[in-house]
């Protein structure tokens, strides 16, 4: 007997993809502008992007944001005593 497909919900809301359609014709219009600098958004993943935070700070249905990775620090190996007696010869 085959099994059921589970109901999959939907990872995005209507809000956020609202959100992210209005800020898309802004970027196509020209009138999109990133962060503190102002500067004229060109990038379609930069648009998508901005569209998704403002739905996040809105309450919609947004995944959150994919978390940095932290570099690993590297362990330091103590440096052996040798080489230094072998100056003072």
């Amino acid at each position: 007997m085959p099994t059921k497909k589970k109901a999959s919900s939907r990872k995005y809301g209507t809000a956020a993809s609202k959100s992210v359609e209005r800020e898309m014709r802004a970027m196509k219009k020209g009138k999109l502008k990133s962060g503190r600098s102002k500067k004229k958004v060109t990038s379609r993943k930069q648009a998508i992007a901005i569209g998704l935070s403002e739905a996040r700070k809105a309450g919609a249905k947004v995944p959150s944001p994919p978390k940095k990775k932290s570099a690993k620090k590297k362990s330091t190996k103590k440096k052996s005593s040798a080489k230094k007696s072998s100056k003072a010869a």
